[in-house]
C-alpha cells in the first residue's frame, strides 16, 4: 500500500471551486499513476480523473470523467510531488467523498490499489 495524504475540500456554494492535493513518495509518484474517486452514498467508487505517472508513455497522459470533463482538472507539482483536483463550477450533484488513488503501474488505465482516507466535499445549492 502506497501512503497517500490528502488535503483540502470542505464545503462551497455550487458554481465555487475548491482544489483537493494528494501527496506520495516521490518513486511512486514517478513510477506509479494517481488518480481520484469519488464516492456517492451507497454507490460504488466512480474514477474521476487520473494522471499517468511521469515516465509513463500513455497518450492521453491524463483521463477526466465526462461527467465533470470541462468542470475538472487534474494538475500536478512534480516538485512537491503532488496531483491536485481542480474543481471549478462545482454542482450540488458533486457532492461525494473523494480518494486519492495509486495503481501499480505507470499507466492510468487499470485498477487501483491503494486509497487516501477520502474526504467529504459538499456542494450546496
Amino acid at each position: 500500500q502506497v501512503q497517500l495524504r490528502e488535503s483540502g475540500g470542505g464545503s462551497v456554494q455550487a458554481g465555487g471551486s475548491l482544489t483537493l492535493s494528494c501527496t506520495a513518495p516521490r518513486r511512486t509518484f514517478s513510477s506509479n499513476a494517481l488518480g481520484w474517486f469519488r464516492q456517492f452514498p451507497g454507490k460504488e467508487r466512480e474514477l474521476v480523473a487520473a494522471i499517468a505517472s511521469t515516465n509513463s508513455s500513455d497518450d492521453p497522459s491524463t483521463y477526466v470523467a465526462a461527467s465533470v470533463k470541462g468542470r475538472f482538472t487534474i494538475p500536478r507539482d512534480n516538485a512537491k510531488a503532488t496531483v491536485y483536483l481542480r474543481m471549478n463550477r462545482m454542482k450540488p450533484k458533486d457532492t461525494a467523498v473523494y480518494l486519492c488513488a495509486a495503481r501499480g503501474g505507470s499507466s492510468w488505465r487499470g485498477l487501483y490499489e491503494c486509497w487516501s482516507k477520502g474526504t467529504q466535499i459538499t456542494v450546496s445549492a
